[in-house]
């Protein structure tokens, strides 16, 4: 089975690149199921349920996400019936939605799972090391093809959550920092493993916002809230080919894809 995983889309214009690019990757990389994080899709913040049904209508089949899921209030009721949307599963007991997606993929049954890590994060979740291990034991044996999000600020927590899963799953994936790390590798255990995918979206400003504002940020006590910039956009995602009868990755590759509209 071959994944396409796409690093954090980021407002209008990473949903842009991402809905004019979609069909083209999966022509180009033979690939069986599309994966995307949605944390920031609809103004840099949460997605809505119109945007969700652009891009799974385009030929995203599941989406992830991660700590500003619940800013745009709307996605509530979205999210309780729409069993592709995720929320991080180590979220508290009766927050609405699920962290898990089961499916079957040209007759290979999978599951995605999306956790959110604790160092330097909202304090509104629980141990993610230990909901990984629940849920992953709570699959049927024939479902091998398991893919994990785990979108966290330390690269620290990304790298143990590697380390802790290999073998347990087939690929540990990082987003959040909307900045793509240079270490892509298949553990001993068989599990793909990357610190972040990166972001797709516009790289003209500071991790897709406008840098003029950003920078007075750190300069200037007068700041507003940052809008969203727009040039200069790119693809970041990976792909990552897994063995169906094992569940184990056989190669991950970065993609960093610069797009033009």
């Amino acid at each position: 089975m071959r994944v396409l995983m796409i690093g954090d889309v980021m407002a209008r214009p990473g949903t842009l690149a991402v809905l004019e690019r979609i069909e083209d990757l999966r022509e180009q990389h033979r690939i069986d199921l599309a994966v995307m994080n949605a944390e920031n899709v609809s103004g840099g913040s949460s997605i809505t349920p119109q945007a969700a049904d652009e891009l799974f209508a385009a030929g995203i089949d599941v989406m992830t996400s991660g700590n500003h899921i619940f800013d745009k209030r709307e996605v509530i009721p979205y999210i309780e019936s729409e069993v592709r949307l995720l929320r991080p599963a180590n979220y508290p007991l009766g927050t609405p939605g699920r962290g898990m997606w089961e499916g079957e993929v040209r007759g290979t049954r999978v599951a995605v799972l999306n956790l959110m890590g604790r160092v330097f994060m909202p304090p509104t979740h629980d141990d993610p090391f230990r909901a990984a291990a629940r849920l992953l034991a709570s699959l049927d044996e024939d479902v091998r093809v398991r893919l994990v999000d785990i979108h966290a600020e330390a690269t620290s927590e990304k790298i143990a959550m590697g380390w802790y899963l290999d073998g347990r799953a087939s690929a540990v994936v990082g987003t959040h920092t909307h900045v793509q790390t240079a270490d892509e590798r298949i553990l001993p255990g068989g599990t793909a493993f990357i610190t972040d995918i990166g972001m797709t979206g516009s790289y003209s400003g500071c991790i897709g916002m406008e840098r003029e504002d950003v920078i007075a940020r750190f300069t200037t006590p007068l700041h507003k809230r940052a809008g969203h910039s727009t040039g200069d956009v790119r693809i970041s995602a990976v792909v990552i080919d897994v063995d169906d009868a094992t569940g184990r990755a056989r190669e991950i590759s970065r993609l960093s894809l610069k797009h033009e509209s």
